[in-house]
């Protein structure tokens, strides 16, 4: 027994400085889910009331079919920009290229989607990036559904 103690104190050790080192080095052999772009939302800063208005615009009674052609969507946005620059270019397209951006995007959407918050919240940063595709200057920063009524024929 004590010719084997000498090599069973070798074999913990040896097992205990590898599981060391895969645990030291887990990142680096399994890869980091840190790198590359986030998919979060961008923070925004806390603005006072006023600044929001002053950089928020509106799209109302937007009404048309959804992809099921039994069903009709009416809903309302509100959309903060960036800056007040921003938000006078958008106000100048919201009617010729917005709102026709937004009736696209619903006639692609099934209407069991808006009954659950988290596919409403996909339809509303899928449009986000529509509609940021499309500005010259600026960018959307939040989409807001404000009225939203989905109703068979």
């Amino acid at each position: 027994m004590k010719k084997m103690l000498p090599w069973l104190i070798t074999i913990m050790l040896s097992i205990t400085l590898i599981v060391l080192a895969v645990f030291l080095l887990s990142d680096k052999l399994l890869g980091s889910n840190d790198k590359g772009v986030s998919a979060a939302p961008t923070h925004t800063p806390v603005l006072t009331a006023d600044q929001i208005v002053e950089v928020s615009s509106e799209i109302n009674q937007v009404t048309t079919n959804l992809a099921d052609p039994d069903y009709i969507a009416k809903m309302s946005f509100s959309f903060q920009l960036n800056d007040k620059k921003a938000k006078e270019d958008f106000d100048k397209i919201k009617e010729i290229k917005i709102k026709p951006i937004i009736i696209k995007t619903l006639g692609d959407t099934k209407p069991e989607n808006f009954k659950d918050s988290k596919v409403t919240e996909q339809f509303t940063s899928k449009l986000l990036e529509q509609i940021n595709n499309t500005l010259p200057n600026g960018k959307v920063i939040q989409i807001e559904i404000t009225d939203k009524i989905v109703s068979s024929l």
